[in-house]
């Protein structure tokens, strides 16, 4: 694990493929969908508009699940390995950019 992740991600051994909009990440396994965002881009996410913890709607992502989309939170989902974000929220979607 990088040192300065050691604080907020859950300990990991491997990074995992999920494709976001259309790249391909490698996000630590284990950890939240929102702590893999910050993990790729982390003085954005750590500035960003977010609560956490699931009482605001700011890290909305919407995920391939078979033929349709489903909504779910970032901050409440965990990433797993081929996971598809199709869509992002707004504030994820200015993290990203």
């Amino acid at each position: 694990m990088q040192p300065q992740f050691d604080e907020i991600l859950e300990p990991y051994d491997r990074l995992i493929d999920v494709k976001i909009c259309g790249q391909t990440y490698q996000l630590p396994e284990n950890n939240t969908i929102l702590r893999g965002f910050q993990f790729i881009k982390p003085e954005d996410t750590s500035e960003g508009e977010f609560c956490w913890n699931g009482e605001c709607i700011n890290c909305q992502v919407w995920i391939r699940n078979g033929e349709k989309e489903k909504m779910v939170m970032a901050c409440r989902t965990n990433v797993a390995e081929g996971m598809e974000i199709v869509r992002v929220g707004e504030t994820i979607r200015e993290v990203l950019e």
